[in-house]
C-alpha cells in the first residue's frame, strides 16, 4: 500500500482507470494486472541533472510517496497457447484532468521493468503478446464519484438513506 494524492487521483482519474481494468473481464475471460510504485528522475532546471525527489510522510517522517505509479495487464482470450494483450501504463501521483487520453500514459513495458527493476514477460514468448490499446479501445469513462460521495456522506449526517445521483449524457438526435 502506497500513498496517492487524493483529489484529482486516487478519488477521480486513478478510479477511472481501476474501473478500466473491472471492465476488461468482460471482453477477455483472464486478466491480471500488476501495480506498483515508482519513484522516477526529473530533471532539475538549474543544473541540468537528474535527479530523484520525493515527498516523505508521516511522524516521524518514513514513508515514501511515490512520483508515479505503473499497471501492467495482461489480458487472454482463454485459449491455450492463444495471443496475450499487453499494456503498461505510467501515470504520475498527481493531480490528472479527466479527459486526458489514457493512451497518453501507455508506455513500452519494458521501461516499466527498468523502473521498476522486475521483470514482467520472460516466460511470454513475443509470438503470442500483442498490444492491448491496438486490441481495444483503451479509453475512460468517466463517473462522478465526488458527487455520489457527497450525497452518500449527507444522507448519512442527516440520518438518511439517499439515491446516488447519476450522470446522463445529453440525447443526440438522429
Amino acid at each position: 500500500m502506497c500513498p496517492q494524492v487524493g483529489e484529482g487521483f486516487n478519488r477521480d482519474y486513478w478510479a477511472h482507470f481501476e474501473d478500466f481494468c473491472r471492465r476488461l473481464t468482460t471482453r477477455y475471460p483472464s486478466v491480471r494486472i500488476v501495480t506498483g510504485p515508482l519513484y522516477l528522475p526529473k530533471r532539475d532546471p538549474a543544473d541540468g541533472k537528474w535527479r530523484v525527489t520525493y515527498e516523505v510522510i508521516g511522524n516521524p517522517p518514513n514513508i515514501a510517496v511515490p512520483t508515479h505509479f505503473y499497471k501492467v495487464i495482461f489480458a487472454e482470450d482463454g485459449t491455450t497457447a492463444g495471443p496475450v494483450a499487453v499494456g503498461a501504463f505510467v501515470l504520475p501521483n498527481a493531480k490528472i484532468p479527466n479527459e486526458k487520453p489514457l493512451t497518453d500514459f501507455e508506455v513500452p513495458v519494458e521501461m516499466v521493468e527498468r523502473a521498476s527493476g522486475l521483470e514482467f514477460m520472460t516466460k511470454l514468448p513475443a509470438q503470442r503478446r500483442k498490444k492491448l490499446c491496438d486490441d481495444m479501445v483503451c479509453s475512460l469513462v468517466i463517473k462522478d464519484y465526488s458527487d455520489r460521495q457527497k450525497a452518500f456522506a449527507k444522507g448519512s449526517a442527516e440520518g438518511k438513506q439517499v439515491q446516488a445521483p447519476t450522470r446522463t449524457s445529453p440525447r443526440h438526435s438522429s
